[in-house]
């Protein structure tokens, strides 16, 4: 069981634009040339911040035409959030706040040996490294530059480093580059 942080993130590492958009990732690619097939397959539960499901809800459309639904995940998903917002008919949603430790435990349970996903935000991912509790960076570089937006990992990261485990070509717009966190 591993809690991996898999992201998209432009070539100047923004993974959305100021305004939580992110239109400029749909052009570099098939989700299914990807990793992702393979990636969510082996995933029990998702850690979610309230900007990522703020914007899946008012991208629905989107977001069934680029997975097939407009709710894509059949695993609980945990949403870490202090305020009150709608809650998607028909999916396994768990808000939650404070220490994402305690979220952990919760989603290693029901995760039920599968790795757990930290969807986002950057900050988000960022909680859990703080924590010691991140295992793995699955960044994919789009060949794209946004020049203002939400950051990558707004955290300095100087020890423990991260390991490059592997370089993939995803067609011709975008790198994966996968990263171990060395404890």
């Amino acid at each position: 069981m591993k809690t991996q942080y898999y992201t998209a993130t432009s070539l100047d590492g923004f993974i959305a634009t100021e305004d939580d958009s992110l239109d400029w990732l749909f052009s570099l690619g098939d989700l299914n040339e990807s990793s992702y097939p393979e990636f969510i397959a082996e995933v029990g539960a998702l850690a979610m911040g309230s900007a990522t499901y703020e914007w899946m809800i008012r991208n629905a459309d989107e977001v069934a035409a680029e997975t097939g639904s407009s709710w894509p995940y059949t695993q609980p998903v945990w949403i870490l959030t202090s305020r009150k917002i709608p809650v998607i008919e028909g999916a396994d949603i768990r808000f939650a706040k404070g220490d994402v430790r305690q979220v952990h435990n919760e989603m290693r349970l029901a995760a039920e040996g599968k790795n757990i996903w930290i969807v986002g935000g950057g900050d988000l991912a960022g909680q859990f490294y703080d924590a010691g509790l991140l295992d793995e960076l699955i960044v994919q570089i789009g060949s794209v530059t946004l020049g203002r937006g939400k950051p990558l990992f707004p955290r300095r990261v100087l020890f423990p480093t991260l390991r490059l485990v592997s370089v993939r070509q995803i067609g011709s717009g975008m790198a994966e580059l996968r990263y171990e966190v060395e404890q």
